[in-house]
């Protein structure tokens, strides 16, 4: 659903659910005095949870497009099935989880409904880079927008050129 559902839907679900009054949150504010709602720890939180299907996906076609044969290999030398996906594996879609670390953390760095329902906009806590975006524009500081928006869109395309230069450099290379 985080795929598919708008960022302020999700954002709002999450706020009910991180919320010292409802649910997971409430177990966790009485329990361990954890609050997730405006704090760091709900932001990072809400925004794994907001992108791990961004994550999983390429990671899962990765792992389908080995062949079968290695993990039977790993098997019949008496591997088990966590041995098998750490040693085998995982060492042969590295490429692909890089590559989807990457775009994932780009990708998230923009992300602003479940930011702002979760973090809110509390300077020096929660605000973030797409929320000063945000609250420039809205004071009709264009020039702070600007500056913001030009910083987010250079780490994002540096991200993306790394990703592609990273795939083409281990495309030329020969196998391990």
């Amino acid at each position: 659903m985080p795929l598919v559902l708008p960022p302020s839907v999700l954002g709002f679900y999450l706020l009910m659910a991180f919320s010292p009054k409802h649910g997971i949150g409430e177990l966790l504010h009485n329990a361990f005095d954890i609050q997730l709602v405006f704090s760091f720890k709900g932001l990072v939180l809400a925004s794994i949870i907001y992108s791990m299907p961004f994550m999983i996906g390429p990671i899962k076609s990765a792992l389908q497009q080995l062949p079968l044969s290695l993990s039977q290999a790993s098997y019949t030398l008496g591997k088990s099935e966590r041995e098998t996906f750490i040693k085998v594996l995982l060492p042969n879609i590295r490429a692909s989880v890089l590559t989807a670390a990457i775009l994932t953390f780009a990708h998230t760095l923009g992300e602003f409904g479940v930011v702002l329902m979760i973090g809110g906009n509390i300077p020096g806590v929660t605000r973030v880079a797409s929320i000063a975006v945000y609250n420039s524009v809205e004071t009709m500081d264009y020039h702070a927008a600007n500056i913001y928006s030009m910083i987010l869109f250079c780490i994002t395309f540096a991200m993306v050129i790394s990703v592609f230069v990273f795939n083409k450099y281990k495309a030329k290379s020969p196998l391990e």
